[in-house]
């Protein structure tokens, strides 16, 4: 069996496929796609001061919070179905959460632990006891700093605390940067070293994906939760480019950007989107980024802000069923707590996400070509298995149609008519990005309509529609760069699946 589509493609065609074909994660983008879903904690000096970005400066004495609870934070999170928790270690205004040699401005100075206590550590730890991933954010604009805007001064003071956070606190899953770069003393700004900086990253955690600004995860272009019609993850190589970032990130001290869409650079991967770049291009997957809250940093006036669980459910269908990560940051309060409206909305997200995929329908499977087959080739007797909800992207089986088969189709028959909601389809993302257009058919006593479609799926495609009782559903894929490679194809009944908003 070759990755060669069916008869009649030119060689041009077959040179595309495969040049197309051949990008592929690495192990470390897999095990973060395999993440899904994990949140991001904006807690530190802005807590204190009511602030979405610190001016620096500010009296480390005001960090003192009366209440801390990282298990409270950690469990909060994990109850929502999160997997992971990326810590604010350091934001704009410079206060480092843990005590850095290199500054004097972090906990160290504060009457928090009588300046004893490593608010990084606590976190690392607790996020371990409840079975979560932990990461690092630092910020690389440092307002209380005085060497930033110096050049190659201040680059060794950022790798100095990037080997502190990365050396001390276990295994880190992500370091995300942003490209926030403003002025320093005198107007200075400074050119960030990031070569140096990921040459860090790679030294000492080399499974940890850079996210953002690096060259691992790309940020989706908006921080409100919205995903691309299709989200692909083969794409040119230029949208690495930091500048990017630094332009459409956000400006001003408020709690409006964590709510705009913007909608330009929809296409980023369709072939006609890759055409000329062919030779350049790289696997670089999406993250979505929003807030539960309008701002970043926890605000008492925004307490009535709070998204609801039904929106966080619709965002994490989009995301998450959209070939991306969702990141959502959940910001605790001065005493050091996530606060009441936020609890509620969260532990309501978690049982609708568990519902969700409790709401998995078992069915016969009919495969037009073909049977699922594990690594070593063997064939996979139960076809039942490609139904199941793992949320592990190295599930050891994968359905390949033959290559004869012009339009692979698989056919699920439910026991009995059934109102469904959803349809769940994974590829094996190990082999690449392969659907360019799939198709859901519901079947009732024999007359086919179409329930939905898409054109990319990639590592995980939820595609919600209309509820409708039917006998069998049907998925067919119409199109795809080589042979396609598939993981899950689940059917989700309607009430699991529908948007309550």
């Amino acid at each position: 069996m070759t990755d060669a589509m069916p008869p009649r493609r030119s060689v041009d065609a077959l040179d595309e496929i495969r040049a197309l074909t051949a990008v592929r994660p690495s192990a470390r983008q897999v095990a973060w796609q395999s993440m899904e879903f994990y949140a991001f904690i904006h807690f530190g000096m802005n807590t204190m001061t009511d602030r979405e970005w610190g001016l620096g400066g500010e009296d480390p004495a005001l960090f003192d919070p009366s209440d801390l609870d990282v298990d409270q934070w950690m469990s909060v999170i994990a109850a929502a179905g999160m997997t992971g928790a990326i810590i604010t270690a350091k934001h704009h205004d410079g206060f480092c959460l843990w005590p850095s040699k290199v500054t004097a401005h972090s906990v160290a100075a504060s009457p928090w632990q009588k300046g004893k206590g490593d608010l990084v550590r606590l976190a690392a730890d607790a996020a371990r006891r409840h079975g979560l991933k932990f990461g690092i954010y630092l910020s690389p604009w440092d307002r209380t700093e005085a060497s930033y805007g110096s050049g190659e001064a201040y680059d060794d003071f950022f790798v100095r605390q990037l080997e502190e956070l990365l050396s001390g606190y276990g295994e880190i899953f992500s370091v995300w940067f942003d490209g926030a770069n403003g002025e320093g003393p005198g107007g200075a700004y400074q050119e960030y070293d990031w070569e140096r900086y990921y040459a860090v990253v790679r030294r000492l955690q080399p499974g940890a994906v850079i996210s953002v600004c690096g060259p691992d995860v790309r940020w989706c272009g908006n921080e409100a939760g919205h995903t691309r019609p299709d989200e692909w993850s083969v794409v040119p190589a230029g949208l690495r480019d930091v500048e990017r970032v630094v332009d459409r990130s956000q400006h001003a001290d408020d709690g409006a950007f964590s709510r705009l869409v913007r909608s330009d650079e929809e296409d980023l991967g369709s072939r006609e989107a890759l055409t000329g770049h062919l030779d350049d291009l790289v696997w670089y997957p999406a993250e979505v980024n929003t807030s539960i809250r309008p701002g970043w940093f926890y605000h008492q006036n925004e307490d009535d802000s709070v998204r609801s669980a039904d929106e966080l459910f619709d965002l994490w269908c989009d995301a998450v069923g959209g070939n991306a990560c969702l990141l959502l940051n959940v910001p605790p309060d001065p005493r050091g707590r996530v606060a009441a409206p936020d609890v509620a909305a969260l532990t309501g997200l978690g049982e609708r996400i568990r519902t969700f995929r409790n709401g998995v329908l078992d069915a016969d499977i009919a495969l037009s070509s073909g049977v699922p087959r594990t690594p070593g080739g063997e064939s996979l007797a139960d076809r039942t298995a490609l139904t199941r909800l793992a949320g592990d992207a190295a599930t050891p089986y994968v359905w390949r149609p033959e290559k004869a088969d012009v339009m692979p189709t698989v056919s699920l028959t439910l026991h009995g008519p059934t109102e469904v909601g959803a349809v769940v389809i994974r590829e094996d993302i190990t082999r690449g990005q392969r659907l360019e257009r799939v198709m859901v058919i519901g079947v009732s006593d024999g007359s086919e309509r179409v329930l939905a479609e898409a054109n990319s799926v990639g590592y995980q495609r939820i595609l919600r529609f209309r509820p409708h009782i039917v006998d069998e559903v049907k998925v067919r894929l119409e199109a795809s760069r080589g042979l396609p490679a598939i993981r899950t194809i689940a059917v989700v009944h309607a009430d699991a699946a529908r948007s309550r908003r």
